[in-house]
């Protein structure tokens, strides 16, 4: 197949993006919003054909499930993307030189985003949006296990746009073969900047092989360290919460570093995981302190693997430390720079533990669930960043931008 056209025709259809006005981008999006609560029938359909490849014990199965109310929540992102400011023309610098040149620094769209995805439909729809409100077009590759769940959405989102008489090929949906992917890696010359989503082999495979820039949205090793003076109460929600909300999504917790002088605290801190069937993998001293209490059928000793490890499913690593300094370690040892959280009362250590872990997001006695577009309050994400180049933590509308610097003269020649 000639994968060529596609980026010949996404290349043309980025240069019509500039002209549209913001009134025409958020007016797309809000009926798009609503085209895709109309269609939810539609969806569910084709995505059920896409659940019945998949087994269910699949880490990956609970992210390619769709259902009305996700979709109601994919359609009211998408009211909030177009709710938000612009960030395209934006000054960013203004100054006038002592030859009287006039020298603007002005936010501009990358132009053309590719994204590399897996079992992700709400992908389709979230970097559609993102990239449209930044007139950024989108070159989609997503798996085949949500093939028929990302053509449903894309047919909904090139239907809106052809009734408000815009380019379909703003958003351009590849077809799911392996071979479509290769040729987007080498896509050079027709996409700016890639991006892939998914696992850390995905990620890793299109870090080695593509010819274009980019942009890393890495896997979630999560840790949350119970401090000497975390507070039980908080300390037993927040580990819940970042372990059940969601256990395949990138921000779910995968261990709990505990102080050893609040080691008597364990089987309580943990008490509300047993309740959701969630399995420990407990380093020796943990290990023997829940025995009396975990479920034997959830409770295992822990092996140097369950560290470092991105569980995507109800299991969770257990550790013992001596202090602050020990649990800092660890996380540098073991994480993968996505979100790391601290439970504690004491200012000093708090203030340590946010200023020395190194990842996107770091937390003081609140749930890593939180680190998500949406929440941070930018409307959706197209990914989140572990990288630190360009874009850091999740990425919205600010983060697909580049700029250019405008230069404004009278005549002015240099010598």
């Amino acid at each position: 197949m000639d994968y060529k056209q596609y980026f010949e025709k996404a290349k043309q259809a980025s240069r019509t993006l500039v002209s549209l006005g913001k009134e025409t981008t958020d007016a797309v999006l809000t009926d798009l919003a609503e085209a895709l609560v109309t269609n939810i029938a539609l969806i569910l359909a084709e995505n059920v054909k896409d659940l019945a490849k998949m087994p269910i014990e699949d880490p990956k199965y609970d992210r390619l499930k769709l259902s009305a109310a996700r979709i109601a929540d994919i359609a009211n992102d998408l009211k909030n993307v177009a709710g938000l400011s612009s960030p395209l023309g934006k000054i960013l610098s203004d100054k006038t030189l002592e030859n009287q040149l006039h020298i603007q620094k002005v936010s501009v769209p990358l132009g053309v985003v590719g994204v590399i995805y897996e079992a992700r439909p709400n992908v389709t729809a979230d970097v559609f949006s993102l990239c449209f409100k930044t007139g950024n077009v989108a070159v989609l590759k997503g798996g085949s296990d949500a093939e028929f769940s990302n053509l449903a959405i894309a047919k909904v989102i090139h239907g809106v746009l052809e009734r408000h008489k815009i380019n379909r090929d703003v958003l351009t949906l590849l077809p799911a073969e392996r071979a479509a992917t290769e040729a987007l890696l080498n896509a050079r010359g027709f996409v700016d900047v890639l991006i892939p989503r998914g696992s850390q082999s995905l990620i890793n495979y299109v870090r080695e092989n593509s010819k274009i820039p980019v942009i890393e949205t890495g896997a979630g090793i999560v840790h949350t360290y119970f401090d000497e003076t975390g507070d039980l109460e908080k300390g037993k929600a927040i580990i819940f919460n970042a372990k059940t909300r969601r256990v395949s999504v990138c921000n779910s917790l995968d261990c709990v570093l505990i102080n050893q002088n609040r080691l008597d605290d364990l089987p309580a801190l943990l008490s509300l995981l047993a309740d959701s069937d969630v399995e420990l993998y407990a380093d020796e001293k943990s290990f023997e302190l829940l025995k009396a209490s975990y479920p034997e059928h959830l409770l295992s000793l822990a092996k140097p693997e369950h560290f470092g490890t991105e569980f995507l499913s109800l299991k969770l690593a257990v550790k013992v430390v001596a202090d602050l300094a020990e649990a800092l370690n660890h996380i540098a040892d073991y994480s993968s720079k996505h979100s790391e959280a601290i439970i504690s009362e004491d200012a000093a250590n708090i203030a340590q533990f946010l200023n020395e872990v190194d990842a996107a997001a770091v937390y003081a006695n609140a749930s890593t669930g939180f680190t998500d577009g949406a929440q941070f309050g930018l409307g959706a994400e197209i990914g989140i960043s572990t990288q630190k180049l360009h874009a850091r933590g999740p990425m919205g509308l600010e983060e697909l931008t580049s700029y250019k610097w405008v230069v404004r003269g009278d005549g002015q020649v240099r010598s």
